[in-house]
């Protein structure tokens, strides 16, 4: 029972972990989004095209 309750706290750590890390992508990629989109009401994507 011990190998088994172990191997399920490993496996919802992992969860825990992977869910974590999926959250922090998450919010980097929204970060990028509201970066692109400032840069666009700036228009700073109009001069860089233009090179």
């Amino acid at each position: 029972m011990s190998e088994s309750n172990s191997k399920a706290t490993n496996e919802l750590t992992m969860e825990a972990t992977m869910q974590n890390l999926h959250n922090k992508f998450q919010s980097i990629s929204d970060q990028i989004k509201n970066v692109a989109d400032l840069m666009t009401q700036a228009g700073m994507e109009e001069q860089q095209t233009s090179k």
